[in-house]
């Protein structure tokens, strides 16, 4: 760990031993779709280690299958997409995107919330982060493109103006660049295991259910950090043959010993 990531991990506010249930973050996860079913569970399954509390709205097949494995999931509620806003104002952070489709429903649904509700601590992936447009973004928005979705972002309004606006910009890849302002962060590690199907999607729920009690870049440089030091550890038993599930069980305490590691260092 470089002593700019270990900063962070220092500052990082962890729950009070004498905090009830529900303060230490409620998060609203908004994903999935018929043909992505698994993505936004790996987004919920690591949010639910990390805060207290998850509302998750999917289409009706997902919240059956979501309510199937609840003997998994107690920390949480499935809620119906006609309910997200009964929740989305008791929520700390939201994210949006995860195993959504490139469909006008996606994007109405996206624009529509972040119309309405502009200074909602906002996590944009996948599918949302595809098909909204980044005119909408506010400073209290963080986006998680890989390359090619940035690109797509910057044929619409330049990389510069949505720095200007506050928006906190995750790039992922071989290095992560986390961008806030003028500043750039890079979040080295990770291997060819990483290069599986869902290793973003439990990313933006890190990221997210760290951002429903941190600021942005708290938030966003130890989860990218956390994540690829995970994929290592993975890396170091099995090689590069993991997948999401091992990341989402190996995590916390990867991160747990990063937050030791930073609190004892000199």
């Amino acid at each position: 760990m470089n002593e700019t990531v270990r900063q962070y991990f220092r500052t990082l506010r962890l729950p009070n031993p004498s905090s009830h249930k529900g303060q230490n973050g409620k998060l609203l996860i908004i994903g999935g779709s018929e043909l992505f079913h698994a993505a936004s569970k790996w987004s919920l399954d690591i949010a639910s280690k990390f805060v207290d509390m998850v509302f998750y709205s999917s289409i009706p097949s997902n919240n059956e299958l979501v309510k199937e494995a609840k003997g998994e999931f107690w920390n949480g509620i499935v809620i119906s997409r006609q309910d997200i806003e009964d929740y989305i104002e008791e929520a700390d952070a939201v994210l949006i995107g995860p195993g959504m489709t490139r469909q006008n429903d996606t994007k109405e649904i996206t624009e529509y919330l972040l119309t309405k509700y502009p200074q909602k601590k906002w996590v944009l992936d996948a599918g949302a982060l595809q098909m909204v447009n980044p005119q909408l973004f506010t400073g209290s928005c963080i986006i998680t493109p890989h390359s090619r979705e940035l690109a797509l972002l910057e044929q619409q309004t330049s990389r510069q103006e949505l720095l200007d606006k506050g928006v906190t910009i995750v790039l992922k890849g071989k290095i992560d660049l986390v961008m806030k302002g003028g500043d750039t962060i890079e979040i080295t590690g990770g291997n060819p295991g990483m290069t599986k199907g869902g290793t973003g999607d439990v990313l933006a729920g890190l990221i997210s259910a760290l951002y429903a009690t941190q600021d942005q870049l708290t938030a966003t440089v130890t989860a990218c950090a956390a994540n690829k030091a995970t994929g290592d550890a993975l890396s170091t038993q099995v090689g590069p043959y993991y997948n999401a599930s091992d990341l989402v069980e190996k995590l916390p305490q990867v991160f747990w010993q990063m937050v030791q590691e930073a609190q004892t260092a000199d």
